[in-house]
């Protein structure tokens, strides 16, 4: 659907449950002033965020439109899937979770997730010998590259991990890649119907990846296997504390909200090591609250963690279904609070914001749990507060958001995974929404892995898709919100 489509769609009266409310205190500029009309066209930023209306625009690689944008600017594509990189191994597909680098020489590093699924007998991608899992399709390459992508070199960072769909960077210049499932040798087939059987190792856990990995430089990365096992999808540091916070995108199950306490500061350590606590969101006077229905913007609770006993259990054999729930029931059964799909997730002046892909009470009830079209919550780290700042009417105003990003002026970037046209877009500090970019090229198609260059003139972004590739976006992000 057309940016003129959709906002005539929002003043024929497109409803949001929404109210008039003050955030104080720590929430700083973003949603501070939070007034969310119940007319749907007062859900969108004046002038689309300061940006105007999208224009087609030829991609700078070889002049094929893929993208509408704003006046003033213009992308370029690179890091396609199955081309040779500098170390002869060629690109995997399903582009995903993507962090930016100060790197040498004024040039960039981004370090990329592929969520590639299924195993093959020494199918790893790269060197077999440092792979995690030499059977496991998946793992992260690491692209150095100019402002405007016109130099561009790649290589394999990790490899030997499966479904590497989100994660997050660290002050300390890695990237944590997480893995979107439990298989292993000791789980029954997972939702494809693959079996596991090839597999040599367990999944479901984060890995560190440093992004001063040059090419070849990469070794067996060890998984955090007390920072959980479940389906991982990104995770953000808290720099006041170290302690890494984390989401669980479980589409067929209620999804938990999680924390790591590593056993040795991470910030003198340059990393998490293994041993640590995992607990999980509870809303102290809500034990088991669901948060994807019934909520309206403005409700907030007070939470406590709850302590995870087992958070790497050893499945014996467990079907997937069993398997993907094994760590979040036992917060579920401590009152934990249940979320419809956790994706999006990043840190900003003491707060978590949080996307729930699926969470709101509009929407498709016919499978998963969760029947919303998108959901953000922001945690509040020092007073522990759960607050939702913003849920979706409907899919004309935000179709299931997934990657978050903050960008350098303080609005949250949502990269949407919708059922039809895909969008990125834009949530100010009022908590008005805008556009930003959308894929015509293959509308399907999901943005993943939003990240701005250290200097905040050029967002990366991923087309995730078997034949990926990644944008380098540059132009006039200083007339906006962005």
């Amino acid at each position: 659907m057309t940016t003129i489509d959709r906002r005539d769609f929002l003043k024929r009266g497109a409803t949001a449950t929404a109210f008039g409310l003050t955030l104080s205190g720590p929430f700083g500029g973003l949603f501070r002033h939070l007034a969310l009309a119940a007319d749907g066209a007062d859900l969108l930023a004046p002038n689309n965020g300061g940006y105007g209306p999208l224009f087609p625009v030829a991609d700078e690689r070889d002049g094929v439109v893929r993208l509408r944008l704003p006046k003033g600017f213009g992308y370029r594509s690179f890091g396609l899937t199955g081309e040779a990189m500098e170390d002869g191994v060629r690109t995997p597909g399903r582009h995903d979770g993507m962090a930016a680098f100060a790197g040498p020489g004024g040039k960039i590093r981004l370090v990329r997730n592929h969520e590639v699924n299924g195993n093959r007998v020494n199918g790893a991608f790269g060197d077999g010998a440092r792979a995690y899992d030499r059977s496991a399709l998946g793992g992260t390459t690491t692209l150095e590259v100019t402002a405007t992508a016109d130099s561009v070199r790649s290589w394999v960072s990790l490899n030997g991990t499966q479904m590497n769909c989100a994660g997050g960077a660290t002050p300390w210049n890695t990237w944590i890649t997480a893995e979107e499932t439990v298989n292993g040798p000791d789980v029954g087939a997972d939702f494809t119907r693959t079996p596991n059987t090839p597999l040599e190792q367990k999944h479901g856990y984060i890995y560190e990846v440093p992004a001063a990995w040059g090419p070849g430089d990469y070794r067996r990365v060890l998984p955090v296997r007390s920072a959980g096992r479940f389906a991982h999808e990104a995770v953000a540091v808290d720099p006041l504390t170290g302690y890494l916070y984390m989401t669980e995108d479980d589409f067929g199950f209620p999804a938990g909200f999680y924390r790591y306490l590593p056993p040795t500061d991470p910030r003198a350590a340059s990393g998490y090591q293994d041993g640590g606590v995992l607990q999980m969101l509870r809303a102290v006077a809500h034990p088991g609250l669901e948060t994807s229905f019934g909520q309206e913007v403005g409700n907030s609770y007070a939470c406590d963690w709850v302590t995870i006993p087992d958070p790497d259990p050893d499945m014996n054999g467990m079907s997937n279904n069993e398997a993907i729930q094994a760590v979040a029931n036992q917060g579920f059964e401590q009152g934990a609070a249940k979320f419809a799909r956790l994706e999006g997730l990043v840190y900003h002046d003491g707060i978590m914001y949080i996307d729930a892909t699926e969470g709101g009470d509009v929407g498709d009830t016919s499978s998963g749990y969760g029947n919303g079209y998108g959901q953000i919550w922001a945690y509040d780290t020092r007073a522990q507060t759960l607050t939702l700042v913003f849920e979706s009417p409907g899919p004309e105003v935000l179709d299931l958001p997934d990657n978050l990003e903050i960008s350098p002026r303080g609005s949250l970037v949502l990269c949407e995974d919708g059922t039809v046209d895909n969008y990125i877009r834009g949530l100010t500090a009022e908590g008005k929404l805008f556009d930003f970019a959308e894929n015509v090229f293959s509308p399907r198609e999901e943005f993943a892995g939003a990240t701005f260059s250290p200097n905040g003139n050029t967002l990366f972004v991923n087309m995730q898709a078997s034949n990926g590739l990644t944008y380098a976006i540059w132009g006039a992000f200083r007339k906006g919100a962005f």
